[in-house]
């Protein structure tokens, strides 16, 4: 999942086998209309749209196959569209369907990712007591935010999200903030990052925004360009370092997981590995999919109400989307930065009018490693010595 919180800098992942499922309870269904949503895109380029929202028979399909496939511990994520949308049963339920089939004791973590907008005090409690973490989605300061993110009738969402954080906060509830890097966030990274420091927001997640898939890039209002997501992620590096310096960084995980390469250990983010992970996104009737950014009729693996998790592994292999996504150019693959880049997320490395595996951010990541790189190798070396 996109909002996974990881350890601090230098701290190695789990790499225990584990299976991780991503579930859309309500297929892409939302109570607000961001500009730049890439799933809303990805619905739009399938025969159908919406699934709906996902029956309690279809999810105990889901549990109980996960259970069934899964060893040594298992991730459950939930995403949209908004999931909170399913209701707080629906996620009761699902808690109670895997006590029912976990028989082998595995560990369980949970995830979600919200926009925050219908959280209230009862969703707080089950997240706490259940320990879920929690992704809240905020484009930084209110004008960056409110740019794109409005509800369903066009109204600015800034203030009530903000304190939805603070409600999740005082609840005892773990969080991160996720924030989309766009046309307005990007210029805007410095102001967002002192908001975030006085809002004491310590976990934080930023991705490139998505041009709507199979377009050439560049072309919408909210587009990020190659330029401008170098420069952002310069002076983010510059902000978080001078933190880091005085031991109050805050978590980021693009640099955590950079510093993490340096030392030798594989990032937990799928995109700086530079191939393709093993996820399982379920959509609301069954369906499985390879990852969130391509939840299209090609890239079906099959269902979950029919198929159980050996039969998604053969026709995974079977499209070999994995072994696909190594598809980097020569010139990629020959570049100084290319041991601790990698290329880039596979979606940045499929773009129209482009040689296939060229990453449309190439010059964003030359720009941060010209500037970055060397004070990332002193951090890793003073980290070597403890």
């Amino acid at each position: 999942m996109e909002n996974e919180a990881a350890g601090h800098v230098g701290q190695e992942g789990n790499t225990m086998p584990q299976i991780h499922v991503m579930i859309k309870p309500v297929s892409g269904l939302c109570n607000m209309r961001c500009r730049y949503c890439f799933y809303a895109d990805e619905m739009e380029k399938r025969e159908q749209a919406s699934y709906g929202i996902m029956s309690i028979e279809t999810l105990e399909c889901v549990i109980r196959e996960i259970f069934s496939f899964a060893q040594e511990g298992c991730t459950i994520a939930f995403q949209g569209g908004e999931p909170t949308l399913a209701g707080l049963d629906f996620y009761r339920q699902c808690l109670e369907l895997e006590k029912k089939y976990n028989t082998k004791n595995i560990t369980v973590s949970h995830a979600l990712q919200t926009n925050g907008y219908a959280l209230d005090g009862q969703w707080y409690s089950f997240f706490a007591r259940n320990r879920f973490l929690i992704g809240l989605s905020i484009d930084g300061i209110k004008a960056t935010h409110d740019a794109y993110r409005k509800d369903v009738h066009g109204q600015d969402t800034y203030f009530h999200v903000l304190e939805k954080a603070r409600e999740l906060d005082r609840a005892g509830v773990e969080f991160n903030i996720l924030t989309v890097v766009n046309g307005k966030t990007a210029p805007a990274i410095r102001k967002i990052y002192e908001k975030y420091r006085k809002l004491g927001f310590s976990w934080q997640q930023y991705i490139a925004c998505l041009d709507p898939i199979y377009e050439k890039p560049g072309q919408q209002e909210y587009s990020l360009t190659p330029q401008m997501y170098g420069r952002f992620l310069i002076e983010l590096f510059e902000l978080w370092d001078l933190d880091l310096r005085q031991g109050k960084q805050p978590y980021i995980r693009q640099f955590e997981n950079y510093i993490g390469i340096l030392l030798g250990h594989l990032p937990e983010s799928c995109e700086q590995r530079g191939i393709c992970s093993f996820q399982n996104i379920v959509e609301a009737d069954g369906s499985v999919y390879p990852c969130d950014f391509y939840v299209l009729d090609g890239y079906c693996l099959g269902n979950l109400k029919e198929d159980g998790f050996a039969e998604i592994e053969r026709k995974r292999k079977e499209k070999r989307f994995v072994e696909s996504s190594v598809n980097h150019t020569d010139k990629c693959r020959t570049c100084p930065y290319f041991a601790v880049c990698r290329g880039g997320c596979r979606r940045h490395r499929e773009q129209p009018g482009k040689e296939a595996g060229e990453n449309y951010f190439c010059e964003s990541y030359r720009m941060f490693f010209d500037a970055c790189l060397p004070r990332m190798k002193e951090i890793a070396a003073c980290l070597r010595r403890f």
